[in-house]
């Protein structure tokens, strides 16, 4: 029966049996997919780019690190103004922003410019995550948070692997200007159906049942960790659950930024792999990274319902930094660019399965807070993409790239012991609210 509590803005029962919810999943997924197109299309073009603009691979790292250091700087902003306004308002705002700068970075003429661009860009971008994941919050229970979250970043996974594959392609047609612009387009396309559609309370939105906005609220009451509304999301960050939560998203980026800036020319430069070959190649281990989030948010719901709360969590993210830590030692030993794929493959499979664990607790211990905290871990995971932009092309330098590998999977057998401490930690926290 309908709940005569919840009716329509005409004041009638609205429709059973809805499911808008992943309508707004979808929409969610569509962006993170065109995000990450626009973000790793600078390594597709960096030949092209420093070719025109007579730019050295060390100041391509730093074209790299520009966009990284600007995405962490505006991260915790950025997430406190998505709490504040809404995803409604403040992610029409953002799209249209970082598209304009995406299109603007084909009419980069010198070194200067381009950083300036990159560095503007990521300021733009960097509530992105953040804003998606509280318009997830507000519409998704508790029991389905992991897999919506999953399939959020997997969004992003496919987006740059398809973005490294087509924009390889784009750009030997049209040129690497024309293939910024093309791109900076579809996001604008985004931000005005996204505006018209979305709704930051489900309870406004037409066609949405009853049935579907009691599930959605009753679950998120009972079934959801009893968060402390109360506490200031700088206590929630600055606790100890919150520092190893920050420090293990370091740990994921600082690895997973490679698939995202030097894999490409890494491929072209150290095994002579062509061009469009090459976008293709680094693309797979990204195939791999958008099965282990959805894979990541299936086991993180499934342990959920079975009342693993706090393991819920972790489990899925211990495995998958020990599978990268195996993954990263034996990518160093890769004698050609097939066996190298594969090898960080399983690195790429194994970081992404930690990503819908890591989301999904920033919602837990967050609560009306998701923004903020979110933002707080994507900010670390940015300092880890700055960090990655910079260690990669010096140790290529000074030394093998065997050492960057080795590096990184200390930092993930790190990781691993963090997860194994906000298991146990996190998981006494949770309490279950009885029925209203």
């Amino acid at each position: 029966m309908s709940d005569p509590r919840v009716l329509s803005a005409k004041g009638r029962p609205r429709r059973r049996s809805t499911a808008v919810r992943w309508h707004v999943v979808a929409a969610v997924f569509a962006l993170s997919f065109i995000t990450l197109i626009d973000r790793v299309c600078i390594s597709s073009a960096k030949s092209g780019i420093a070719s025109d603009l007579g730019i050295t691979d060390v100041q391509f790292g730093w074209v790299f690190g520009a966009f990284a250091l600007g995405y962490a700087i505006l991260m915790v902003p950025a997430g406190w103004w998505a709490d504040r306004f809404g995803p409604r308002v403040f992610l029409t705002a953002l799209v249209c922003s970082w598209s304009l700068l995406t299109a603007s970075t084909g009419f980069a003429t010198a070194l200067v410019l381009l950083l300036a661009i990159r560095f503007l860009f990521g300021l733009a971008e960097a509530g992105t995550f953040p804003t998606t994941s509280r318009a997830l919050y507000n519409w998704m229970p508790a029991s389905e948070r992991g897999l919506a979250l999953g399939l959020m970043n997997s969004g992003s996974r496919l987006g740059a692997a398809v973005g490294l594959a087509i924009a390889s392609y784009l750009i030997l047609w049209v040129g690497w200007r024309a293939c910024f612009w093309m791109l900076g387009g579809v996001g604008l396309v985004w931000t005005v159906c996204w505006y018209g559609w979305y709704r930051d309370d489900p309870a406004q939105k037409h066609g949405v049942s009853s049935e579907e906005l009691a599930f959605i609220r009753k679950v998120e009451m009972t079934d959801e960790i009893a968060p402390r509304s109360d506490a200031h999301w700088v206590a929630v960050v600055c606790s100890f659950p919150g520092v190893l939560l920050l420090f293990q998203y370091f740990a994921n980026n600082f690895s997973l930024f490679l698939v995202y800036s030097w894999i490409l020319p890494y491929l072209q430069q150290h095994f002579r792999v062509v061009s469009g070959r090459a976008g293709v190649y680094s693309g797979i281990p990204l195939y791999c990274g958008v099965i282990a989030t959805w894979v990541g948010g299936v086991i993180v719901d499934s342990l959920f319902r079975r009342e693993y709360r706090g393991w819920s969590r972790a489990f899925p993210a211990v495995a998958g930094f020990l599978l990268a830590s195996a993954g990263e030692a034996l990518a160093g030993t890769a004698l050609n660019p097939g066996m190298f794929i594969l090898w960080f493959s399983i690195v790429v499979f194994g970081l992404d399965l930690t990503v819908s664990s890591s989301w999904t607790i920033c919602s837990d211990l967050g609560g009306e807070h998701t923004g903020a905290v979110s933002g707080a871990m994507n900010m670390m995971g940015a300092a880890g993409s700055f960090a990655c932009s910079l260690t990669f092309p010096y140790i290529l330098r000074w030394s093998r790239a065997e050492a960057f590998f080795w590096l990184a999977a200390l930092l993930n057998v790190a990781a691993v012991f963090c997860w194994f401490v906000l298991g146990s930690r996190v998981g006494k926290r949770w309490k279950l609210r009885p029925d209203p």
